[in-house]
């Protein structure tokens, strides 16, 4: 099984990978889903500063790598040549997933890149209950990000998708990487 993890900053497009992948019949894990489930156990609203809260207070309690730790087994039971792992934050999570995906180059990483104000654009386009409404917002939100090591993961990465074109080119560019660990 290959692993292809995706990284980036809010709204560079993980998301948008991830709905090409199942585009093309590549299962996807998610790892917000863990965020937000854990949210719901608590009986929190799924804002913005609720989910950064808990996802900190993950990695906190149960260190750097708990969010990726929850996700293992989930990308084991796809049971399919290669699984997208959508949202990495870490270098943490990202060597979290070579150790235990472990068989030759069967975890590669994958970051997508876009400007600030593309960023930004896209989140006042998208309406989701725990996106960031101003620029100041999203510089928190890339701030606390940045904190949790999402930088060097972002600098580690095996493959790197600049996404600040058309998102047909972008699309293409994600869907070579799939093509190429599908072989």
């Amino acid at each position: 099984m290959k692993v292809v993890g995706v990284v980036g900053m809010p709204a560079s497009g993980k998301s948008e990978a991830a709905r090409l992948a199942r585009d093309e019949d590549v299962p996807v894990v998610t790892m917000g889903d863990v965020i937000r489930d854990e949210v719901e156990r608590r009986g929190l609203e799924p804002t913005d500063e609720n989910m950064g809260r808990v996802a900190t207070e993950l990695r906190e309690e149960e260190g750097d790598d708990a969010v990726a730790r929850r996700c293992a087994d989930e990308i084991r039971a796809k049971e399919a040549p290669v699984v997208v792992v959508d949202g990495l934050r870490s270098d943490d999570e990202a060597d979290y997933f070579r150790d235990e995906f472990d068989d030759g180059d069967a975890f590669v990483l994958v970051a997508v890149d876009a400007p600030f104000e593309t960023r930004l654009e896209r989140v006042r386009d998208r309406d989701r209950d725990d996106d960031m409404a101003t620029a100041d917002e999203l510089r928190d939100r890339d701030d606390r990000e940045l904190g949790y090591g999402m930088g060097d993961a972002i600098e580690d990465a095996d493959v790197r998708i600049q996404n600040d074109g058309s998102l047909d080119e972008f699309r293409e560019g994600f869907r070579s990487v799939l093509t190429e660990e599908s072989q």
